[in-house]
C-alpha cells in the first residue's frame, strides 16, 4: 500500500490547536506567557506506548486488507481502496491521540495556573522569552 500514513501519531497543527484551545485573548493580555514542547509531552505521556502499539495493530490491519481485496481491482478501485484505508487509518490515530492531548493540555493548564501564566503556546512558535514549562508539565503527566 502505497499511500499509509507514516508511524508519526501526533502532528504538530492538532496538538498546537488542542493546546491553545482552552485559552481566551482576553487572558493573553494580562500576564506572562509559559511554553511547552507539546509534542515531546503527548510522546512521554504513559499512554502513548500503548497508543502506538495500537495504532501499528491497525496498519498492519488495514496492509493485510489493502492486500487481500487489491489483486480482484481495477487500478481506479485500488486508489479508492486505498484512500478509504487511509482515511480509516487516520480516523484510528484521531481516536488515538484525543485523550493523550486533552490530557496533556489539562496539565499544562493546571501548571499555568500554578505559575500565574495567561497563555501557554507552543514551544515552536517562541522567538524570545517566556517560562519554558515543559518539565513542570511532564512531571504531572507522569504522575497519572
Amino acid at each position: 500500500m502505497k499511500y499509509i500514513i507514516k508511524n508519526r501519531l501526533f502532528p504538530a497543527l492538532l496538538a498546537l490547536c488542542l493546546l491553545l484551545g482552552g485559552w481566551s485573548t482576553a487572558q493573553a493580555a494580562t500576564g506572562p506567557v509559559g511554553y511547552v514542547d507539546f509534542i515531546y509531552l503527548v510522546n512521554q505521556h504513559p499512554d502513548t506506548a500503548q497508543a502506538n502499539a495500537a495504532l501499528k495493530a491497525e496498519q498492519e490491519a488495514v496492509k493485510q486488507e489493502f492486500e487481500t481485496k487489491a489483486p480482484d481491482l481495477s487500478d481506479q478501485d485500488k486508489q479508492a481502496l486505498d484512500r478509504q484505508l487511509v482515511q480509516r487509518l487516520e480516523q484510528k490515530r484521531l481516536e488515538l491521540v484525543k485523550p493523550i492531548s486533552a490530557k496533556v493540555v489539562a496539565a499544562a493548564n493546571e501548571v499555568a495556573r500554578e505559575k500565574g501564566l495567561s497563555i501557554v503556546i507552543s514551544k515552536n512558535e517562541v522567538i524570545c522569552g517566556g517560562v519554558d514549562i515543559t518539565a513542570d508539565v511532564l512531571k504531572k503527566i507522569s504522575k497519572n
